[in-house]
């Protein structure tokens, strides 16, 4: 592949909307780098975080449709800053007739409940312990200290609280529904208070659930959830008393899995209703998880489950454990009889790719909340088969690496948190078995089924499309997944395959993602650590791509010659988004030379003239190989006249 050099064309051609000086000005990040976050992109050395870590005990009750707990938080102020207020995040205040997500009509539920009751709160620090009065706000709670909390001191937050459970008609990201032998399913979460965000950009992240999804502080979890003993429980995290919950067969079984490639039945489908594979009859067991590292933990539950599990291999020779459980109509295997295969296999090769799976186990769960994320386990959806069940399950389980693992504020920046989950998912399904659901074409991501860059066309057209760099909530559900999935997973396929090159990109994304692995990123952060450690300045990249909606038309507009006979193809931008492009330059004699044109190829004026090696010209073509969103291919060629080179 050949370089070109580069020469004015002398003259501009009319009619561009082109603007070298709009298109390569400086990109205002909007975040200065400092010892904080670094001008790397990547923590600096004085990058801090705040620290919750939980210790929760809840009942279900599965008739009464309730949760009832407790926790207690422990909070680390890790910040320079002396706090006087704590803020707790209760988004099943979400449900509550007039709730700002109501009314906002983003995310509005289609169900009601009285959202979450916090009965008791105090809060224990230096040896001294207060109740407080929260102050509730919507999603929010304010907790004012009676004595602020100093910088390096930690606190305890204990709280006991009580919700309804919204049922799946309800909508939304948690609930239950009965599945068609009768067991209802729970999937549990947004379950307890969480703290929010405290950080060096904003101090208090409040933003409210107007059903955008998370963000979230780091630490250890335990829980204690108590219920029926006819129930099963998959959590996050590693079970800590399976001989407690579980039959001596189950307890063996889930041995064995640890240690099988292949798919081990822990419960069958048949085995459902049998008594014998639960430990006691009537009354309650209560199952204690832990998972460390993590910013959140969910749980589903239900008596109508079959439970399978196989091993899954990281590198360093180290391991996790795939898990699916699911209702006996959701069984076969077109159906989830292979889900565990779909989830293992993902798992492993993200892992390889990106970022080692750092939890004791992947969970897959059929129930209601059908497509939603949490650390270490997934809701998806009962009906969902073949193709459709492994893009869901490659997607959700996906998000263990972002946000879950490298902690975006989904609450702002969506396209973060969806756009590099469907980066990574793409590839997936190119690679699992040999390409079986390849190439991921569906409706959620690609509506036509075609050309990705010919798909992305119609939204950069849209003069009303929003462009990535939006506020979350402020993204219509029209534009949901078109902008904040489909274009920015676009944006780092074109980054990676056009712009960068894989040998650029891979190391560079890789070392973001293990630098800021259980923190908290900013797109700026993003963007720089791609410049510095991929040593590009892709400013022109972020304004078009990211920060506008902008569109690409690269046009052949002449082939001549220069004064010494070397023959010119005159390239020209006709539009405001410019990328890297191969030209095809073909040949009298039928050879065929292509030249990548750098995007800097017009950073000066709209038009230029490229010499080409000598030969007499027949055809210049831009994009020979259809890998750039230009809008208009009819310009993208040129036959040479009898009088050319």
């Amino acid at each position: 592949m050949i370089v070109a050099l580069v020469t004015s064309a002398g003259a501009q051609t009319g009619g561009t909307r082109y603007r070298p000086g709009e298109t390569f000005a400086p990109f205002d990040m909007g975040q200065p780098a400092g010892r904080v976050r670094a001008a790397s992109g990547l923590p600096g050395p004085d990058y801090w975080q705040n620290r919750a870590d939980y210790q929760i005990r809840a009942t279900l009750d599965p008739a009464a449709k309730t949760i009832t707990g407790s926790v207690d938080i422990h909070y680390t102020n890790a910040s320079p800053d002396v706090l006087d207020m704590l803020w707790l995040q209760l988004d099943q205040n979400l449900y509550r007739a007039g709730s700002r997500g109501a009314d906002s009509r983003g995310g509005a539920p289609r169900g009601n409940t009285d959202g979450m009751t916090l009965e008791t709160v105090s809060v224990e620090s230096g040896g001294r312990s207060a109740t407080v009065i929260p102050l509730i706000s919507d999603t929010r709670a304010q907790l004012r200290l009676a004595t602020p909390l100093a910088a390096g001191a930690k606190a305890v937050i204990r709280i006991r609280y009580r919700y309804t459970v919204p049922s799946e008609a309800f909508g939304g990201r948690t609930g239950w529904l009965t599945s068609k032998n009768g067991g209802d399913i729970f999937s549990i979460a947004q379950w307890y208070p969480r703290m929010a965000v405290y950080d060096d950009l904003r101090g208090w992240d409040t933003a409210p659930y107007l059903a955008q999804e998370f963000y979230l502080e780091y630490g250890d979890f335990d829980y204690w959830l108590t219920l029926p003993s006819d129930m099963l429980v998959a959590g996050s995290g590693e079970l800590q008393n399976p001989t407690e919950v579980l039959t001596p067969t189950q307890v063996a079984r889930l041995a064995k899995a640890r240690t099988s490639d292949a798919t081990v039945i822990i419960r069958a489908p048949g085995e459902i209703a049998d008594p014998a594979t639960r430990p006691k009859r009537g009354g309650t067991l209560t199952w204690h998880y832990r998972m460390e590292d993590t910013r959140d933990v969910a749980f589903s539950a239900s008596r109508a489950f079959a439970w399978d599990a196989a091993r899954i291999n990281l590198p360093g020779g180290k391991s996790s454990l795939a898990m699916s459980f699911y209702p006996a109509e959701s069984q076969g295997q077109d159906r989830w009889g292979r889900s565990t295969e779909y989830l293992k296999d993902s798992v492993e090769r993200f892992s390889a790719k990106w970022f080692a799976y750092p939890w004791p186990a992947a969970v897959n769960v059929a129930g209601p909340a059908s497509g939603m994320e949490y650390p270490g386990i997934v809701f998806d959806g009962i009906e969902d088969k073949g193709k459709e069940l492994f893009w869901i399950t490659a997607h959700e389980i996906g998000h263990s690496w972002f946000p879950m693992i490298v902690g975006f504020d989904e609450r702002r920046h969506a396209w973060m948190d969806e756009g590099f989950n469907t980066f990574i998912d793409t590839y997936q399904s190119d690679e699992f078995n040999r390409g079986e659901y390849a190439p991921k074409r569906d409706s959620e991501y690609a509506p036509g089924g075609g050309n990705p860059v010919d798909e992305i066309l119609p939204v950069l057209a849209d003069p009303d499309a929003p462009p990535i760099l939006s506020r979350s909530d402020t993204v219509i559900e029209k534009w949901r997944h078109p902008v904040t999935y489909f274009k920015s997973a676009l944006g780092l396929v074109l980054l990676r395959e056009q712009i960068l090159g894989p040998d650029r990109f891979d190391p560079a994304f890789r070392k973001f993602t293990a630098a800021w692995a259980f923190k908290h990123p900013k797109p700026a952060d993003f963007f720089r650590a791609m410049e510095s450690d991929a040593g590009e300045d892709l400013s022109w990249w972020w304004r078009g791509w990211y920060a506008n909606n902008w569109q690409m038309d690269l046009a052949v507009a002449g082939i001549s010659a220069a004064k010494d006979g070397t023959p010119l193809v005159t390239v020209e931008s006709r539009d405001r988004l410019v990328m890297p492009v191969t030209l095809r330059v073909s040949y009298a004699d039928g050879r065929k030379t292509d030249l990548r044109l750098p995007a800097e190829t017009w950073i000066r004026q709209p038009a230029t003239a490229i010499p080409v090696p000598r030969g007499t010209v027949t055809r210049a073509e831009l994009d020979p190989d259809h890998t750039l969103p230009d809008r208009d291919r009819s310009n993208n060629s040129a036959q040479a006249g009898p009088r050319a080179p």
